[in-house]
């Protein structure tokens, strides 16, 4: 069952989570996290001044309560729905990226390796601590982003 989590320009400001640990600790502690694998979404609702032309990743209050809930919640991608593009505006609201009206979101390649790679160790280690299969899981994500990752990567990080 899909679960979409809005957020208001208030709570970004206050840095305020207490409605995202709402959602998940129960999740956690009834440990049924593999029962919303890629069913989260969010829905922002952020007041821009009139005639502001920024997306929502360009602007640095919304970066920063993404930055803050990555911290808490390092495997969130696990939960996040990938197919609707939740998992990509995660992704741009963590790394630096360019919008090109013709070719779309254009992430620092670098900066985007670091992430993606960081994000296969977190998720790796968590998936395993859960006792869910995660190779192919994780081998799709990777993919999304342009990366083939071989098995023997993650022979070598368990």
């Amino acid at each position: 069952m899909a679960t979409t989590i809005a957020l208001t320009t208030e709570q970004i400001h206050q840095l305020d989570f207490s409605h995202i640990h709402q959602v998940i600790q129960p999740w956690v502690q009834a440990r049924s996290l593999l029962t919303h694998e890629q069913q989260l979404s969010f829905q922002i609702d952020y007041v821009l001044e009139p005639g502001d032309p920024r997306e929502l990743p360009e602007i640095p209050e919304i970066r920063l309560w993404f930055v803050g809930l990555d911290a808490y919640y390092p495997w969130l991608p696990f939960l996040l729905d990938w197919k609707a593009g939740e998992l990509v505006r995660y992704t741009a609201m963590l790394v630096p990226h360019q919008f090109h009206a013709k070719d779309g979101i254009q992430f620092n390649p670098e900066a985007l390796e670091i992430f993606v790679m960081h994000k296969i160790f977190t998720l790796t280690a968590w998936m395993a601590a859960q006792q869910i299969e995660g190779r192919s899981r994780l081998k799709s994500m990777a993919q999304m982003f342009g990366y083939e990752l071989e098995d023997e990567l993650f022979d070598l990080i368990q």
